[in-house]
């Protein structure tokens, strides 16, 4: 993990930010519910906490810290109860619009719009029906992290562009003895990457939209997508055991074998650098990474500048403090970002803060993500949580030898009505 400034000199180039946050704030206790339990996430949110209060100190910052798999239960529940939080972390999506019908989520739209549109099209995950409900901090591209001395080894010059060119990679690293691509099964959620990505590639961009609106996944380009998936399983690109070896956790994980040269290649977020650190004695493992976003298809109808990703964000609820759009927008600022993009939290979603970004693989992720025509939030993330779940659970039981193409699609159909 790169390394941050110390806390002290955080806190205080954070209060000078906060002092250039204008707007209507007013007075009140904010309460803030955040997933980032361990640093440097975990002090960095503090420090924003306390840069805000230092300057508007008629507004008290409550941080509260909660694991990520009781955040997904306990907002829920918050926001069917009379005493949500005034600010909690949320992913967009048909989960934001799922939460958007307890009643508790603040249309935003026009306390954020004369600022909003410097976040670029980042912002629009986190918009319902044309009304804004959210803000992200951070944005994350999913694409192949690989190691260059390990593609130098089996021969190839390039990564590749189609699936053919992929195909082709897979053979020269089995051939030279290499394990082609490490993938974390046990957890099920990496699974869902190639699907996805596959229906990006095989899904005109109007029928993403459209069937993540609708729930129906009539088209035939995804029933495409699990045949693409069926034909790259059938070149047994994953390494042995995959479907019992875990995403993050240790030194074995897809992640941990990528950083310590045990396979070439992982379809990933763009935090995947940072998880490889803490798994690997190797500190020029870094030097050693490349990246190349999801090859194209042959005949595929998506356009081949879409990316897969999502982002991590914050809605305000109807019992905040007037001052939870404009902390908001100080979170958003550029000083702030710089900080998040500085600690490797993510890419950032204020350009003005990309200059941070110094690894410069990472900053070409970033700068292609700017470029993309569209991004496909991850489709679990687009669809309501409970057919998103479903499909999820359809893609993972495939990469398992269980179920069909087909069965895919119809689980997304049969979750949206109930019938499953």
């Amino acid at each position: 993990m790169r390394s941050i400034r110390p806390l002290a000199a955080l806190a205080a180039a954070l209060l000078l930010a906060a002092c250039g946050s204008t707007g209507t704030t007013g007075s009140g206790a904010l309460t803030w519910w955040h997933n980032g339990t361990s640093d440097p996430l975990k002090s960095l949110w503090q420090s924003v906490a306390d840069g805000y209060h230092a300057a508007h100190p008629d507004v008290t910052v409550t941080v509260d810290p909660i694991q990520n798999e009781q955040f997904q239960t306990k907002v829920p529940l918050a926001l069917q109860s009379d005493s949500p939080p005034g600010l909690y972390q949320q992913w967009g999506g048909g989960q934001e619009a799922s939460q958007i019908k307890s009643g508790k989520v603040l249309d935003l739209t026009s306390s954020v719009s004369g600022w909003i549109g410097q976040l670029g099209q980042a912002a629009a995950g986190w918009q319902v029906d044309g009304k804004q409900y959210g803000v992200p901090y951070d944005q994350h591209v999913v694409g192949f992290w690989y190691r260059k001395d390990l593609f130098a080894q089996a021969g190839i010059s390039a990564p590749p562009a189609t699936m053919a060119d992929f195909g082709a990679a897979i053979d020269k690293l089995r051939a030279a003895g290499v394990t082609p691509v490490a993938i974390g099964s046990k957890d099920r959620w990496p699974d869902a990457f190639y699907w996805d990505y596959f229906a990006v590639r095989e899904c005109a961009t109007d029928v993403l939209k459209q069937s993540v609106k609708t729930l129906k996944l009539d088209d035939p380009c995804w029933l495409k997508a699990g045949q693409d998936l069926a034909a790259l399983l059938a070149k047994n690109p994953f390494q042995q055991g995959f479907l019992g070896t875990p995403a993050q956790q240790g030194a074995g994980s897809s992640a941990g074998m990528v950083a310590n040269g045990q396979a070439a290649m992982e379809l990933q977020g763009d935090w995947e650098p940072g998880t490889m650190a803490s798994l690997t004695e190797d500190k020029d493992f870094a030097g050693k990474l490349g990246w190349f976003p999801f090859p194209t298809v042959e005949g595929g109808a998506g356009d081949p500048g879409v990316t897969l990703g999502g982002g991590d964000g914050f809605s305000c609820t109807t019992a905040a403090p007037p001052a939870c759009p404009d902390f908001l927008k100080y979170i958003a600022s550029t000083d702030v970002q710089t900080k998040l993009a500085a600690a490797g939290i993510g890419l950032p979603v204020n350009p003005d803060a990309a200059s941070a970004l110094k690894d410069p693989t990472l900053k070409a992720v970033f700068d292609y993500s700017r470029k993309a025509t569209y991004v496909q939030t991850y489709f679990d993330v687009a669809m309501p949580t409970a057919v998103g779940q479903a499909l999820n659970d359809a893609i993972a039981n495939f990469m398992a030898g269980k179920g069909t193409p087909a069965g895919i699609v119809q689980s997304v159909g049969q979750a949206a009505t109930g019938d499953r």
